[in-house]
């Protein structure tokens, strides 16, 4: 269920448009990427909802062919048999008539990738809706599953917001919780929360419709930002503390990875703990025997406080190898000084 916000929260938007639910609400729904899908399949499924199209970004050149891709979200609308809108930029007079000519009641936003400008702000008569993967205001922007690991942070969830001009800025009408496992990398966690914002996109906007719920503004003294990820970030500072660049492991998976450089060549660190011990400069590898085994399991590199056991790697142009085996392969990384 959702979290419900108390009710002396001091100062509530009320809907301003209730709507009446005896048709379905025409909804527009806006996304880009697979972990989208789902929020499109929901609305779909949902009796209250009439998918009128899908607005989606152009086309794209991929792979060593520049052969022309689809985003998922148009894969997904064509295989549901919906119309399907791809204009470049949403700040085109001919791209927001195209939209106001389906004459959507709602639109709904999945990780578009664009900020919308007021005049589509302003078409649905029950405004945007966006499914954001945090507890707003924490982790505005563009990598808000990256952020709340790299904060450390024990729980995390999704919001849905009613968009303004802003970025992640509008206010709040729903917000569901869920625990960051231990396991959890930035791949897994945004595909968890964009599901559970699926259901709960599906059982609140009957009662955003009827006027029932409110929408209360963000406290904007509270909010912690993120920046798009670049391929620099997962670049390993050895003299960071073990469990940060644990973290980063996880926060930068699937791209762009924690990594570093031994004898001219890019190393992977696929899979990493961050465990005690001290005596070992940073980057400097050294093996690791878990558990009185004679065979070491892991290779552990010195850092800025603690080591870093790298269970899996790969080597520039090899395959992914468990530590032992790279080890073995390669006798010469004990001692060796990463960086």
């Amino acid at each position: 269920m959702s979290t419900r916000f108390p009710a002396d929260f001091a100062a509530i938007y009320p809907n301003p448009n209730p709507y009446p639910d005896a048709t379905p609400l025409r909804a527009l729904f806006m996304g880009t990427p697979q972990f989208a899908a789902p929020a499109l399949d929901a609305l779909h499924a949902n009796p209250a909802v009439a998918v009128i199209a899908v607005c989606t970004p152009p086309d794209r050149r991929r792979g060593r062919g520049q052969t022309l891709e689809p985003t998922p979200v148009k894969r997904r609308a064509q295989e549901l048999g919906l119309p399907v809108m791809q204009p470049p930029t949403l700040r085109n007079p001919d791209a927001v008539a195209e939209l106001a000519s389906y004459r959507p009641d709602i639109i709904i936003v999945a990780a578009y990738g664009q900020l919308l400008p007021p005049e589509v702000l302003n078409l649905p008569p029950l405004g945007c809706l966006n499914l954001h993967p945090s507890l707003l205001p924490r982790q505005r922007g563009p990598s808000p599953a990256a952020g709340a690991i790299l904060s450390g942070d024990a729980i995390t969830g999704v919001s849905i917001m009613l968009l303004d001009a802003g970025m992640d800025t509008g206010p709040v009408i729903a917000r569901q919780e869920r625990p960051i496992r231990p396991d959890d990398d930035a791949a897994t966690l945004t595909a968890a929360l964009f599901r559970d914002g699926a259901a709960l996109l599906n059982e609140i906007i009957p009662q955003w419709a009827a006027g029932a719920i409110p929408a209360i503004p963000q406290d904007a003294a509270q909010a912690t930002y993120t920046a798009k990820i670049a391929r620099a970030d997962g670049q390993a500072d050895w003299t960071l503390p073990a469990i940060q660049l644990a973290r980063m492991q996880r926060a930068y998976t699937p791209w762009p990875g924690l990594h570093t450089r031994w004898n001219g060549k890019e190393l992977k660190l696929l899979a990493v703990d961050a465990i005690s011990g001290g005596g070992v400069p940073p980057g400097v590898i050294t093996a690791h025997n878990d558990g009185g085994s004679p065979i070491p399991i892991a290779i552990a590199i010195g850092t800025g406080n603690g080591l870093l056991a790298a269970h899996r790697l790969q080597l520039e142009g090899r395959r992914p190898a468990d530590a032992a085996d790279l080890l073995r392969g390669y006798p010469g990384l004990a001692g060796a000084v990463l960086g």
